[in-house]
């Protein structure tokens, strides 16, 4: 996701109003959405498109959040997921973050807590994969030095090489 592409967000909750809500507030802030309204709706969607950040409700009519959070990442281990809930306890956190939530909200928040949260998931991520991809650009440009320098050397040794039979074969 280059700054200026759209982030592609996945919005999972049975709550109709929520769905619907949610959805303007983050489309009016630039995100591509789409919505499901259960969690096998959910892994259809996020196995047909590459999301950057997922909401998803904790309390599903067909599974529980932290199942699906498990099942999304191993279909997508690099998308952002943060997990909504009106029911909070220390044991649902826990859960969820060994399940590879990124991040927890706990409702009632308003969409200006929910917006930033967002955001602030996006960035991390942007980070993440920037560093990933300079980590990547430094080990090539490493090999190729290494690369670079073996080849001057062998060629080095070849010229002596090469200058050493010239002079034998004068010399004889």
């Amino acid at each position: 996701m280059k700054e200026r592409e759209q982030a592609r967000i996945l919005l999972i909750d049975d709550d109709e109003t929520v769905r619907e809500s949610h959805e303007a507030a983050l489309k009016a802030n630039g995100y591509l959405v789409d919505v499901a309204a259960n969690g096998k709706e959910a892994i259809a969607k996020s196995k047909a498109i590459l999301y950057d950040l997922a909401l998803v409700d904790l309390r599903l009519p067909d599974m529980d959040g932290i199942e699906l959070l498990t099942t999304m990442r191993e279909a997508v281990p690099k998308m952002a997921k943060i997990i909504i809930t009106g029911y909070p306890s220390v044991e649902n956190a826990i859960a969820a973050v060994n399940r590879g939530a990124d991040a927890y909200i706990v409702k009632p928040y308003t969409m200006q807590d929910l917006l930033e949260k967002v955001k602030e998931q996006l960035q991390k991520q942007q980070e993440a994969k920037k560093y990933g991809e300079d980590k990547v650009r430094e080990f090539i440009e490493a090999r190729a030095e290494e690369y670079e320098s073996r080849t001057s050397r062998k060629s080095k040794r070849k010229k002596r090489t090469s200058g050493q039979v010239r002079s034998n074969q004068r010399l004889g």
